[in-house]
């Protein structure tokens, strides 16, 4: 069965272009568009999608309708995955979007819509309770936050492998970087989530946990 995505822009041709694009993947079924706050929420309740896909800004007041979309999805329709899009990187509106838990939810730069693999991986993945952050995204909080607090546990190696795994890298271009057999990765990482208490989550999931409790180890300021 295809994925059923609602796609939120209030730029008439973004809606189209995009829909246009999504429609060339054989794994995703656009069920509707929508161009504010409003009918993307009337919306899914009306078709229920298995994933929503929504700028960040669209009216009425061109600031954060789309975290505002999330928040109210995921208690109204917790079936519903949802990725939301932003122009430039945003850092406190990626924290607002996961504050509530990672699962089923993601936060990309829409130049990434430009590459019909990936954003199709995104929804796929959202769709079925993981989670996608931008690397961009990540890198940008990772400028701007220490490494302490929560994690005073982790040996010096431990933090350097969740350093690697919060710029995006997967478990071999952390070995490769890092100068570490791939299995000696995975021990690292598996002693990560024991620390950070996430052995009970999905794999996606702890990954994008893990690497929040990273950035937000120093606190939130500024």
């Amino acid at each position: 069965m295809p994925l059923r995505v609602v796609f939120a822009d209030d730029n008439y041709l973004a809606r189209e272009g995009v829909s246009a694009l999504l429609a060339e993947s054989e794994g995703i079924e656009i069920v509707d568009t929508a161009a504010d706050l409003g009918s993307l929420m009337r919306s899914v309740a009306e078709h229920l999608p298995d994933v929503v896909l929504t700028d960040i800004r669209m009216p009425p007041t061109q600031t954060n309708e789309g975290i505002e979309a999330a928040k109210r999805i995921r208690a109204e329709h917790p079936g519903v995955g949802i990725v939301v899009l932003s122009q430039y990187v945003e850092e406190d509106y990626a924290f607002a979007l996961l504050a509530e838990g990672a699962a089923g939810v993601g936060y990309l730069l829409k130049e990434r819509v430009g590459d019909l693999d990936e954003i199709a991986r995104a929804l796929h993945e959202v769709a079925h309770g993981g989670s996608v952050l931008d690397p961009l995204v990540v890198e940008a909080l990772l400028a701007r936050r220490g490494t302490d607090g929560p994690l005073l546990g982790l040996t010096q190696r431990e933090r350097a492998v969740l350093h690697e795994m919060a710029t995006g890298r997967n478990n071999a271009a952390i070995a490769k970087t890092l100068f570490l057999s791939d299995r000696a990765v995975e021990k690292h990482i598996g002693s990560v989530f024991q620390k950070l208490g996430l052995v009970d989550e999905h794999e996606v999931s702890r990954r994008v946990m893990a690497v929040l409790a990273y950035l937000e180890a120093s606190g939130t300021s500024r």
